[in-house]
C-alpha cells in the first residue's frame, strides 16, 4: 500500500500541487467487484482545499488515472454502517449516497479517522459521523500528553515537503563529489556535518563584523520614530476638523432619507389609486348598455355582452389588503351589485319573452306540416337564441338563481311546444301506415290521440287442405298476431318500413340539434359523467327536482352538467318514448312481421346514437324503445311456435307440405331480406334456432298422427322442403339443422321405398325371408333346398306366380299408390320412383344371389330380367 501511495503522489497529485494524506482500496457495494482507491488530499497552496479523489487503474495499462473528485465541504454524512461490529462497508453522502466496501476494516478506519481530522481542522466540525465507533474518534482527539502522538501523522505530513528539481540537482552534484556517498552513508553524513559546522562558524563571524552597520541602523530608526510622532500630531488635528464635517454630513443624510421616504410613500399611494381607478372604474358606455341596451338587435346584444364582461371583471378584481375598508371602494362595489341585479333581471325578463314568443310563432307553422311526415325546423329559433349564449354564461356565473329560473321556463315552454309537434307528427305517421280513414277505423285508430282499441282476435286453428286446392291451403297459413300476414303483400311491408325509418330519421336530428343547442346556450359541457341517472328517474324530474340539484347557487358535484343536459332533454321530449311505443304497437297490430323491420331499424339507430354518446338522452330513449321492439319480436316468434303446437290435420285428405313449414320458409326469406346488413343479427339467429326446432318437433308430431298419408311420406316431403329452403337461403346458424333435415329426408325416403317395394312381390319376399331365416339358424346354404317348405319345387312354384306381366302390373299399381301418397308441390314422384327402381334392382340381384348359393346347379331363374325391370319402370313413368 505504501508503494501505491508514493506512486499516486508522484504520478497524480504532485503535478496538481496536492498532498496525499490517506488512501483506502474500495469497490462499489452490490455491483461487480471493480476496485479503485479513495484518496484524501490537500492542496499545497493557500487557502488549503481538501478533496476526496477517486482513482482507478486504466483499462489500457498499469498506470492510474484520476476519475472523480469531490470537495470535502460537500460531504454531509460519513456512515460507517455499524459502530460495534467490524464491517468493511461505509457510505459517503455527497450530492447522492455513494456506497463503498473497503478491502479491510483497518484501511476503512484509518481513512475515516483522516477524514475526521481534516473535518476538525479545516471545516469546523461540519461533517456528521454516524455509526462510527466512539473509541476510533477518541483516539483521534489531540489532548494532553497524547497531543503530539495523536497529531503526529498529520504534523509529519504537514512538515514533509518534496524536493523540487533544483534541490534534487544540488544533492546529485554533492553526491557526485563524494565517491562513497552511496557506499558509506554514515561517512557521507559525517562529512556533511563537518561542512555544516564550518558554514555556521563563518555565519557567526559575519554577524559580528556587521555590528557597526547595526548601530547606524538604530540611529536611523530613532530619527524615523521622531518623524512618526510629528505625523501623528498632524493627523490628530486633521481628525478634529473632519469630525465637524462628519456631523454636518450626518444631518444632510438624515434629511435625504426623510425626503426619499416621503417620495416612496407618494409613489405607493399613487400606485394604489391608479390600481383602483384602472380596475374598478366602469365606462359610461358600459353602464348605459347595462341599463338601457337593446337586447333585440345584434349590435345591442354585443354591446350588452361587452358591458357585462367589463362589469364582471370589475366585480371580480382581487383587492389588496385594506382596500375593502375604503368608503369609495364600498360605494363602487354596491353600485356594481345594483347594476348586476338590474341587468340580470332585465335579461331574464327578455329571454322569457323570447321563449313565449317562440311557442306562438312555432305553433303557427304546425298547420304546414300536418299533412307531411316531417317535423318543424327549430334552427332559426336556435340561431337567434345563440346570440345570447355569452350573456347566459355571464348570468350563470353571476346570478345562478335567475339562470336556473330561465332553464326551468325554457323546459316548460319548449316541452309543451314539442309535445304538440311530436304528437301531430306521429298522428300523420299512423294515418300513413293504416292508409285511408276507413282502414284506420278497421285497425281501431280513432280520435286525436291515435291510440289503438279493439279486442285481439283469437288464434286461428290451422287445418290441412286437400291436395287439389293449394290456394286454399296457403290462405290458411299462420295468423301472425291480430291480422293474417298473408293479407298484406311485400309492398305494404316496404311502405311500413319506409315510414318507420322516416319517423326515426326525423326524430334523431331533432333531438341532436336540441341537445347541441342546450349545451351551447346554457353553457353545459358534454363530458362523460361517472354518475348515471336512469331514465325512469329522469322522467320524474321536473323544475323542482332540477332546482334541488343545486344548493347556494352553485352546482353540486354529484350531478354533473352532463346529467343536467340529459334531464333537460327528458323533460322537453318526455312524449317521444310513449309515442314511439304507441307507433310500435300499431305496427305490430297491423302485421307482427313488422317487428322484424322495427328491430333492424331501431338497432341501427341505437348503435349510431351510442357511437356518438352512449349516455345521451337519444341513446337511452331509443334503447328503451328497442327493448319493447325486441319483446314484440320475441312474442311474434312465441306465437308461431304456439300455433305449431295447436295444428290439426285432416283425416280425409293427404297431408303434403305442412302449413307451418311453408310459413317458416316465408318467415326466413323475409327475415333474410330484412336482416341482410343489420347490426343485431344475434336476435334473429336465436329465433331461427327456436323456430326450426319447433318445426322439426311439429313435423314429427303431425307425421305420427297422420292416417291418410304414410308417416314416412310426411317426414320425407316436409324435411325435403326444409332442406331446400335452408340450402337456398344459406343461413349460417342453421347449418347443423340443414344437415339434420337432409338426413331425415334421406332416411325416410329409403324407409318408404323399402316398405313400398314389399307389396308387388309379396310372396317372393316372404319365401326368401324364410330362406334367410334358415341360414341364420345355422343351416348351410346348399342344404336349404332339402327343406320341405323351401325345396326347388316350392321355389319354381313361387317364381311362376310372378311372370313379367304380373311384375309390370304390380309396379304400375305401386306407381299409382305412390302418386296418390305424394303431393304435387314438392314434385318428389320421379325421385321416389327412381329410388324404387334402384331398390327393386338391388332386391332382384339379392334374390338371384340367394338362388345361386342355395340352389346351385338347379337352373332356376326369375321369369324377368333387370332390363325388363328398367323397361317396365320407364314405360310406367311415361304412361302417367
Amino acid at each position: 500500500m505504501t508503494a501505491i501511495k508514493h506512486a499516486l503522489q508522484r504520478d497524480i497529485f504532485t503535478p496538481n500541487d496536492e498532498r496525499l494524506l490517506s488512501i483506502v482500496n474500495v469497490c462499489k457495494a452490490g455491483k461487480k467487484k471493480r476496485n479503485c482507491f479513495l484518496c484524501a488530499t490537500v492542496t499545497t497552496e493557500r487557502p488549503v482545499q481538501v478533496n476526496v479523489v477517486k482513482v482507478k487503474k486504466s483499462d489500457k495499462g498499469d498506470f492510474y488515472k484520476r476519475q472523480t473528485a469531490w470537495a470535502l465541504r460537500d460531504l454531509a454524512v460519513v456512515d460507517a454502517k455499524d459502530a460495534v461490529k467490524e464491517s468493511p462497508e461505509f457510505d459517503l453522502h455527497f450530492d447522492k449516497v455513494y456506497k463503498w466496501v473497503a478491502s479491510s476494516t483497518v484501511e476503512k478506519n484509518t481513512f475515516i479517522s483522516c477524514i475526521w481530522k481534516l473535518n476538525q481542522r479545516y471545516l469546523r466540525k461540519k461533517i456528521d459521523f454516524i455509526n462510527v465507533s466512539s473509541q476510533l474518534l477518541e483516539e483521534s482527539v489531540p489532548s494532553g500528553e497524547n497531543q503530539s502522538v495523536a497529531g503526529g501523522d498529520e504534523e509529519a505530513v504537514d512538515e514533509y515537503q518534496e524536493l523540487n528539481a533544483r534541490e534534487e540537482q544540488d544533492i546529485e552534484i554533492m553526491m557526485e563529489g563524494c565517491e562513497y556517498a552511496i557506499a558509506n552513508a554514515e561517512a557521507f553524513a559525517e562529512k556533511l556535518s563537518r561542512e555544516l559546522q564550518v558554514l555556521d562558524g563563518a555565519n557567526i563571524q559575519s554577524i559580528m563584523a556587521s555590528e557597526k552597520q547595526v548601530n547606524i541602523l538604530m540611529k536611523l530608526l530613532d530619527e524615523a520614530l521622531k518623524e512618526v510622532d510629528q505625523i501623528e500630531l498632524k493627523l490628530s488635528s486633521y481628525e478634529e476638523m473632519l469630525q465637524s464635517v462628519k456631523e454636518q454630513m450626518d444631518q444632510i443624510s438624515e434629511s435625504n432619507h426623510l425626503i426619499h421616504l416621503s417620495n416612496t410613500n407618494n409613489v405607493k399611494l399613487l400606485s394604489e389609486i391608479e390600481f383602483l381607478v384602472n380596475h374598478m372604474d366602469l365606462a359610461k358606455g358600459h353602464i348605459k348598455a347595462l341599463q338601457e341596451g337593446d337586447l333585440t338587435s345584434s349590435r345591442g346584444i354585443e354591446a350588452c355582452t361587452n358591458a357585462a364582461d367589463a362589469l364582471l371583471q370589475c366585480m371580480n378584481v382581487a383587492l389588496r389588503p385594506g382596500h375593502d375598508m375604503l368608503h369609495a371602494v364600498k360605494q363602487q362595489q354596491q353600485r356594481f351589485s345594483d347594476l348586476r341585479e338590474q341587468f340580470a333581471r332585465r335579461l331574464a325578463s327578455h329571454l322569457n319573452s323570447v321563449f313565449v314568443q317562440q311557442g306562438h310563432d312555432q305553433s303557427s307553422t304546425l298547420a304546414q306540416h300536418s299533412a307531411e311526415l316531417t317535423l318543424p325546423n327549430h334552427h332559426p329559433f336556435h340561431r337567434d337564441l345563440l346570440r345570447y349564449a355569452k350573456l347566459m354564461e355571464w348570468l350563470k356565473n353571476t346570478d345562478y338563481g335567475k339562470y336556473e329560473g330561465l332553464t326551468k321556463n325554457y323546459m316548460d315552454y319548449l316541452s309543451r311546444l314539442y309535445e304538440r309537434e311530436i304528437k301531430d307528427f306521429f298522428e300523420v305517421a299512423k294515418i300513413k301506415m293504416t292508409g285511408t280513414t276507413r282502414e284506420g277505423k278497421k285497425f281501431g285508430l280513432h280520435g286525436s290521440s291515435g291510440k289503438l282499441t279493439g279486442s285481439t282476435s283469437s288464434l286461428n286453428k290451422l287445418s290441412v287442405q286437400s291436395s287439389g286446392n293449394r290456394r286454399s291451403q296457403s290462405s290458411s297459413l299462420l295468423d301472425m298476431g291480430n291480422m293474417s300476414a298473408s293479407d298484406l303483400d311485400v309492398a305494404d311491408r316496404t311502405k311500413f318500413d319506409k315510414i318507420f325509418e322516416q319517423v326515426l330519421s326525423e326524430l334523431e336530428p331533432l333531438c341532436l340539434a336540441e341537445q347541441d343547442f342546450i349545451s351551447k346556450f346554457f353553457k353545459l359541457q358534454q363530458h362523460q359523467s361517472t354518475s348515471g341517472t336512469t331514465t325512469n328517474e329522469a322522467e320524474e324530474m321536473d323544475g323542482v327536482a332540477l332546482s334541488r340539484s343545486y344548493t347556494s347557487g352553485v352546482p353540486q358535484t354529484v350531478s354533473s352538467e352532463k346529467d343536467m343536459i340529459r334531464q333537460m332533454m327528458t323533460k322537453i321530449f318526455r312524449c317521444i318514448e310513449p309515442e314511439l311505443n304507441n307507433l310500435i304497437a300499431l305496427g305490430d297490430k297491423i302485421d307482427s312481421f313488422n317487428s322484424l323491420y322495427m328491430l333492424v331499424k331501431m338497432s341501427h339507430h341505437v348503435w349510431t346514437a351510442q357511437n356518438v354518446d352512449p349516455a345521451s338522452f337519444l341513446s337511452t330513449t331509443l334503447g328503451n324503445v328497442l327493448v319493447t321492439v325486441k319483446r314484440n319480436f320475441d312474442k311474434c316468434i312465441s306465437n308461431q311456435m304456439k300455433q305449431m303446437d295447436e295444428v290439426k290435420i285432416s283425416k280425409k285428405s293427404k297431408v303434403g307440405i305442412l302449413p307451418f313449414v311453408a310459413e317458416f320458409e316465408e318467415f326466413a326469406a323475409l327475415a333474410e331480406s330484412i336482416f341482410k346488413n343489420a347490426e343485431r343479427r344475434g336476435d334473429l339467429d336465436k329465433a331461427y334456432i327456436k323456430l326450426i326446432r319447433a318445426v322439426f318437433d311439429s313435423v314429427e308430431k303431425v307425421a305420427n298422427e297422420s292416417q291418410k298419408t304414410p308417416r314416412d311420406v310426411v317426414m320425407m316431403e316436409n324435411f325435403h322442403h326444409i332442406f331446400a329452403t335452408l340450402s337456398r337461403l344459406k343461413i349460417s346458424c342453421l347449418e347443423a339443422e340443414k344437415k339434420e333435415a337432409k338426413q331425415k329426408y334421406t332416411d325416410h325416403l329409403q324407409s318408404y321405398v323399402i316398405y313400398s317395394l314389399g307389396q308387388p312381390l309379396e310372396k317372393l319376399n316372404h319365401f326368401f325371408e324364410g330362406v334367410e331365416a334358415r341360414v341364420a339358424q345355422g343351416i348351410r346354404e346348399e342344404e336349404v333346398s332339402y327343406q320341405l317348405a323351401f325345396n326347388k319345387q316350392e321355389l319354381r312354384k313361387v317364381i311362376k306366380e310372378y311372370p313379367g306381366k304380373e311384375v309390370k302390373k304390380g309396379l304400375d299399381n305401386l306407381y299409382k299408390k305412390v302418386d296418390k301418397h305424394l303431393c304435387e308441390e314438392e314434385n318428389l314422384l320421379q325421385v321416389v320412383w327412381h329410388s324404387m327402381q334402384d331398390e327393386f334392382i338391388r332386391q332382384y340381384k339379392h334374390f338371384e344371389g340367394l338362388i345361386a348359393r342355395c340352389y346351385p346347379g338347379s337352373g332356376i331363374t326369375m321369369e324377368f330380367t333387370i332390363q325388363d325391370i328398367l323397361d317396365y319402370c320407364s314405360s310406367i313413368a311415361q304412361s302417367h
